[in-house]
């Protein structure tokens, strides 16, 4: 929206010459989703108390987690207000891609709220069948776009492998819609503990702002020979709001969380970051840059597998870090440890872009 009020009048003052830059509106676009939480968090904190739409602790979760009983939830909508309308200030409002991350961002956060809600007045949220069935649904909805209105390339890209781009055909159409609905669980099953799960979240937009920068730009991606993807680079703003809006967030909910992000936020910021990597032709960077939320999934797939068909446990708990919490780690540091180990991917990841 700035760029389009303010950009035409670089012809009357060479100053606004600065919008034409994605670099510039993405660090725009960070900051004003940074300041969008800080201004609005307090807010929707004492909003959400006054509601008493507060956090109910599962009684299979570890001992130490009932202190959190009652904590506001549903703490990703600030999240989601702050990427959506920082998005919107920053990015060029002509570019379909913009667009169809928003509707897929919004959309699982409607779901999410949906299931939230549920969860703190009924006790139950969402059933996972029907979950699974508007997360699929709104997934194929975005493989179409895909395939009929953005002549989608239907290429896999590898990484460290220049010549290697399978031609999936449709079948990629089934690629998309188990990376969407993968994706945003996998974020979902990590947020278990305070600030788990956003910090992930931050890096991973990070690394893809500057994935998405470069397949955006034909002499860029030409050089590192990635995928060159006309109208990518715009993504970067999208990006840089997450990790702006997470940072805001990260700063309520850092421990001990004064708020939860609730499905609200998972699933959809889930659902954003797969749907910005599918648009950038780095699917399988997203799963190197998030193996945390892959083995968070892993594990609980592990878990249930192994007890259904064994009858035993292959962890004390899952997701995998509330295995960690049994066996006497503090929760601050499972939380900067895995952090770390997803700082080391997101090194790895971007390494690919090079290292072909």
């Amino acid at each position: 929206m700035i760029y389009h009020l303010l950009y035409p009048l670089h012809t009357t003052h060479i100053a606004f010459n600065v919008l034409k830059y994605i670099s510039f509106r993405t660090i725009c676009g960070s900051l004003t989703a940074l300041l969008i939480t800080f201004i609005l968090g307090p807010w929707l904190i004492k909003k959400l108390k006054e509601l008493q739409l507060g956090q109910r602790v599962r009684e299979d979760v570890p001992v130490r987690h009932r202190a959190k009983e009652g904590t506001p939830t549903m703490g990703g909508s600030l999240v989601i207000i702050a990427v959506v309308g920082s998005t919107l200030l920053w990015s060029t409002l002509t570019n379909p891609y913009i667009w169809l991350v928003l509707f897929i961002t919004i959309a699982y956060a409607l779901l999410g709220f949906v299931d939230d809600y549920r969860k703190i007045k009924r006790g139950k949220g969402v059933s996972g069948k029907v979950k699974l069935v508007f997360q699929t649904t709104i997934a194929l909805a975005a493989a179409i776009v895909l395939f009929t209105l953005l002549d989608f390339d239907q290429r896999l890209t590898f990484p460290f492998f220049k010549y290697l781009r399978p031609d999936l055909g449709l079948f990629y159409i089934i690629l998309i819609i188990f990376i969407l609905v993968g994706t945003s669980n996998a974020v979902n099953l990590t947020d278990g503990l305070d600030g788990l799960a956003i910090g992930p979240v931050m890096i991973t937009a990070g690394t893809f702002a500057l994935v998405t920068y470069l397949s955006g730009h034909k002499q860029f991606s030409s050089y590192l020979q990635i995928p060159y993807t006309s109208g990518c680079g715009e993504l970067s703003i999208f990006c840089g709001a997450i990790v702006g809006a997470g940072l805001g967030f990260l700063w309520f909910n850092t421990y001990p969380a004064q708020i939860f992000m609730g499905d609200i936020g998972s699933l959809s910021l889930g659902g954003a970051l797969a749907t910005v990597a599918i648009i950038a032709k780095q699917e399988i960077v997203l799963a190197i840059v998030g193996g945390i939320f892959v083995i968070e999934a892993l594990s609980v797939i592990i878990q249930v597998a192994v007890y259904q068909t064994r009858r035993k446990r292959v962890f004390m708990m899952a997701p995998i870090h509330h295995h960690f919490e049994l066996m006497g780690w503090a929760e601050p540091k499972i939380i900067v440890r895995f952090w770390i180990v997803t700082i080391i991917l997101s090194l790895i990841a971007i390494s690919t872009l090079k290292l072909r």
